[in-house]
């Protein structure tokens, strides 16, 4: 009986929508304006914390990095330029992993040699845009890397200054279009090295790509690039993730030993964990979903003042239509379900149409800035429950109105 009361009063309201057929599809649209701006936010919001959370989980929730400066730190530097760091020099870096003992942990060393090295491979060569990173055998662990072919660096490589490499993905498509790039020898500043591994590709990173680099052995890549002030990285890995803690308080200690820091000094070196550093950045996204709640409430705010207009201006035409229904023995009650129906219809049919076009959006942008797509169902649901408040609050004084209706007045109306 319900259903078919409910089936019954969906049929009217759709009837009566059709008659006033313009004033609907445009108060249609502006619910669905809101909405697209909502979800489609809401959706690349997701798209970028699911790109940061892939591009970060390889790493792990157990390492840490020990550079110049840490992330925090480098805000700070580059806002208001306080922070003045020392550069962190292969004497320290090396003193560092000599010294540094903590159990179950594995310290890489790593600097980026250049970021404008052209490649040569027989009569074929690359633009002058990789980079090349020095590195030694526990460098690929610790930054969540993988080969597809061919192997690691092993300690004999790194400890025999080996002019072996390993390449991006990236080298496949270009200059190793045809054939198997390991073992073939490819020519750095006139070094010639062979290929021993080819990485699993990573895509980008706010556009710069991961697969355009060549990992060479650490002494190898300090010989051959020998700018001043070389910053180096130092990158640990705990094997058991309950001793991270413990792990980064005693390579603290170490590193101030290593720069003779007294008790009194504050750290001039900066110690980031992989986990602290994208809950920081998914933290700055979450303003982003504040805005996007900020825009589709304005927005929807002025969609509900023009659904409360529509269906007010529908009672004030259709009073003759409720004078006769009250006759013919409606209640009040069936006349204000009528109203808050078609409210209901319109305001679901604007956020159905926003949804699709916020999703739509946001799939655009998502995959303009490679960032890896999600359906946001928290986006969907959210859009769902807006538009049925905004239906709620816009269709609840007209039909209240309509339902107050005097019938004999309402048959008198012209």
């Amino acid at each position: 009986m319900m259903f078919k009361l409910f089936k019954e009063n969906v049929r009217i309201a759709l009837s009566s929508i059709k008659t006033q057929l313009l004033r609907t599809i445009l108060t249609v649209l502006i619910i669905a304006i809101g909405i697209t701006a909502l979800v489609c936010i809401l959706t690349v919001v997701a798209a970028l914390e699911n790109t940061l959370s892939s591009d970060f989980a390889s790493m792990g929730a157990n390492t840490f990095n020990i550079d110049q400066y840490d992330s925090s730190q480098r805000l700070r530097r580059n806002e208001e330029r306080k922070v003045d760091n020392p550069i962190i020099s292969y004497p320290e870096a090396n003193a560092f992993k000599q010294k540094y003992d903590y159990p179950f942990t594995h310290t890489s060393l790593s600097f980026t040699a250049t970021s404008g090295a052209e490649v040569k491979f027989e009569s074929k060569k690359t633009d002058p845009e990789i980079t090349i990173l020095g590195v030694d055998e526990y460098f690929l662990l610790n930054s969540g890397l993988e080969t597809t072919k061919g192997r690691n660096f092993t300690g004999f490589d790194i400890a025999n200054n080996t002019y072996s490499c390993v390449v991006g993905s990236d080298f496949e498509k270009n200059l190793f279009a045809d054939v198997n790039p390991i073992d073939k020898i490819i020519s750095i500043r006139g070094a010639k090295f062979k290929i021993i591994g080819v990485l699993k590709e990573k895509g980008s990173t706010f556009g710069n790509s991961q697969d355009l680099r060549v990992l060479i052995p650490i002494q190898v890549a300090r010989s051959l690039f020998t700018a001043p002030d070389i910053n180096y990285t130092m990158s640990v890995m705990v094997d058991k993730k309950e001793l991270l803690n413990q792990a980064v308080e005693s390579a603290n200690s170490t590193m101030r030993r290593v720069r003779k820091l007294s008790p009194v000094k504050d750290n001039n070196f900066g110690i980031s964990r992989s986990d602290d550093l994208i809950n920081k950045i998914l933290s700055i996204t979450q303003y982003l979903g504040v805005s996007a709640w900020i825009i589709g409430i304005i927005t929807i705010f002025g969609s509900s003042i023009a659904l409360m207009n529509i269906m007010l201006v529908s009672v004030t035409e259709r009073t003759r239509e409720i004078g006769v229904r009250k006759a013919l023995g409606a209640k009040r009650s069936t006349i204000a379900i009528q109203f808050f129906m078609e409210t209901l219809v319109i305001g679901q049919l604007g956020g159905l149409l926003g949804v699709i076009l916020g999703i739509s959006a946001g799939f655009g942008i998502a995959t303009a800035i490679n960032f890896i797509f999600v359906i946001p169902w928290g986006a969907i649901i959210a859009a769902f429950i807006t538009t049925f408040v905004v239906a709620i609050v816009s269709g609840s004084y007209p039909a209240l109105k309509a339902s107050k209706l005097d019938p004999i007045e309402a048959l008198r109306y012209e």
